[in-house]
């Protein structure tokens, strides 16, 4: 049986790249996409993830499985806490981007750099890094660094520009980590553009990592019914 999985977009720039990930990772799975730039807009003005916002959040989640959904992605770093609030609410698979980042990070170094664009991308994304070191009993030392300008830059159309203050960025820190962390999805293509001199570290995108952990959740377990199935 075909199952659903939509994704929440704060921005329309990520629809092209969890559509081509999908469409390599998870075949036989039906993609929606529901967008509202206003939760990241909000939340940059308010300079924090507000209730509200959180409230609006919960509301498109359930919103998408009233719609067919089986489970939910955000792909929003800044707004994913609220993810937590959802999962509290409603019984049905909720994939934050950037959780399978955080546990692969943790168990790559005990130095984990968090490069972002915008500082309520930052916070969110070393405080999952700590909280995800703390349930792995790991003694992690987050290390944040701040592209300021390049989101709105990326807003804009000037990827260029972008992807220019990032590299810049995730090459100061390099000789800092054991690892990096991008904390926002929009980042991930830069890491392509990088030199392999450039590449010393190992340097984590959530995007991947979020979509095969969806192909673990949902294929596997329909490979599993499919499997007892025919035993029985």
């Amino acid at each position: 049986m075909s199952q659903t999985l939509t994704y929440i977009h704060t921005s329309h720039v990520l629809i092209p790249l969890f559509s081509e990930l999908s469409k390599r990772e998870l075949a036989g799975v039906t993609i929606t996409h529901m967008v509202d730039e206003s939760l990241i807009r909000n939340t940059i003005a308010s300079g924090r993830l507000t209730e509200d916002t959180i409230r609006r959040l919960v509301g498109m989640i359930g919103s998408a499985h009233d719609a067919g959904a089986d489970a939910v992605m955000v792909t929003c770093s800044s707004i994913g806490p609220g993810v937590v609030v959802a999962r509290a609410l409603y019984d049905f698979p909720i994939f934050r981007v950037d959780e399978a980042m955080a546990e692969k990070a943790v168990s790559l170094g005990r130095r984990v750099g968090v490069a972002a664009t915008l500082k309520t991308t930052r916070e969110p994304t070393v405080g999952l890094i700590s909280e995800t070191a703390a349930a792995s009993k790991r003694q992690v030392e987050v290390i944040p660094a701040l592209c300021e300008g390049a989101f709105e830059k990326v807003l804009s159309g000037d990827t260029a520009t972008h992807d220019r203050m990032v590299a810049d960025t995730l090459t100061g820190l390099m000789s800092q980590v054991d690892v990096i962390v991008l904390a926002q999805a929009s980042m991930a293509r830069v890491v392509e553009s990088l030199s392999a001199q450039a590449r010393q570290k190992p340097i984590l995108s959530s995007p991947e990592l979020a979509v095969q952990q969806v192909r673990q959740a949902l294929l596997g377990e329909l490979a599993s019914s499919a499997r007892s199935g025919a035993r029985d």
